[in-house]
């Protein structure tokens, strides 16, 4: 079912707007296998197809498949929340805090990303190399969507500024058009001696960005003519996907990416770095197991000067010369 559900959401993404997109959450997991130590990265490299393809998936399971579950897993509306030292400390807590049509509305992106990172850990610890490779791949996309500022606000599509659109302009629309621009090449993955606090702190990073986000766009769209922010269609008037939403312009999306001064480029390597991190945390908190036996040697042979020349690669920040090696 896995192959036939990957293949099924390929061709979904082409006509949904999804978080990152398929161009950014494929880059964060494939980059962030590159920026994990040796010891764990070779068993990551062995499976980096998987790990690349698998990125979009929970995006799938919330669109595609309408998964009801799924959609409060992306995101978390920190304004409605109320103060920060009255948030529960697991999703156990919020779920006896609030009621369930609060938590839909609002999300539960930090207490979902938490308890990935403890099933990850036992998954480590259990040796189970399907699980790792699934959850590994699951939870990238999750790190890769707490990096994106509107989803950590109430004010996700601008809708409540009059600036709808923003939200799939900056996570999709930018890194299509730019991402060739980008460095995408990160320090090695570091230990979270306190995972809640980890993830907490990366929330509230990435929400400081969002009002500066809303702003810059507000203010460059007011300076703008409509005919310049927008696509026009043949009659004058604004063009419109099949979903009814505006299409930008590419002007306009190149006049916001310079005015961002590189904040989508930052955000994208800071859900590289987090993702290998917390990669490598889980698998040190499950007692630093050895994987090198979840693969025939022939297989970690193959992949070994691929992974020298795609090591070298990263290391310049050229995603795009990287290899796929297939499992």
């Amino acid at each position: 079912m896995r192959p036939k559900l990957i293949a099924f959401g390929v061709l979904v993404i082409g006509f949904i707007m999804l978080s990152w997109g398929t161009v950014g959450h494929e880059r964060i997991n494939k980059a962030a296998v590159m920026a994990l130590p040796k010891q764990l990265q070779i068993f990551f490299y062995n499976h980096i197809d998987f790990i690349t393809q698998e990125a979009s998936v929970p995006d799938i399971r919330k669109y595609a498949l309408n998964y009801k579950e799924e959609g409060p897993r992306h995101y978390f509306d920190m304004e409605n929340f109320g103060p920060a030292d009255t948030y529960p400390k697991t999703l156990e807590e919020a779920k006896q805090k609030y009621d369930a049509k609060f938590l839909m509305d609002n999300g539960i992106l930090p207490w979902y990303m938490e308890d990935m990172m403890a099933k990850l850990t036992k998954a480590f610890k259990d040796k189970n190399k399907a699980e790792i490779l699934f959850l590994a791949a699951d939870l990238g996309h999750y790190v890769g969507d707490a990096h994106m500022p509107l989803h950590t606000s109430a004010n996700h599509d601008g809708q409540l500024t009059d600036q709808k659109g923003i939200h799939s302009l900056w996570e999709s629309r930018l890194p299509e058009l730019f991402v060739k621009n980008y460095k995408l090449n990160v320090p090695e993955a570091q230990y979270y001696p306190d995972v809640h606090k980890a993830i907490w702190d990366l929330i509230n990073d990435t929400h400081s960005l969002a009002q500066p986000l809303l702003d810059i766009d507000k203010k460059l769209r007011t300076a703008t003519p409509q005919d310049k922010v927008f696509k026009m269609d043949a009659d004058g008037n604004v063009l419109k996907t099949r979903y009814n939403t505006a299409v930008f312009s590419e002007e306009y999306a190149k006049k916001l990416h310079e005015q961002l001064n590189g904040m989508v480029e930052s955000q994208m390597k800071k859900a590289i770095a987090a993702t290998a991190s917390f990669w490598y945390t889980a698998w040190i908190n499950a007692g630093k197991p050895d994987l090198s036996d979840l693969d025939a040697p022939a297989v970690t042979q193959r992949n070994y000067q691929a992974l020298q020349d795609d090591l070298k690669l990263f290391q310049k920040g050229d995603l795009f010369g990287m290899k796929n090696q297939n499992d």
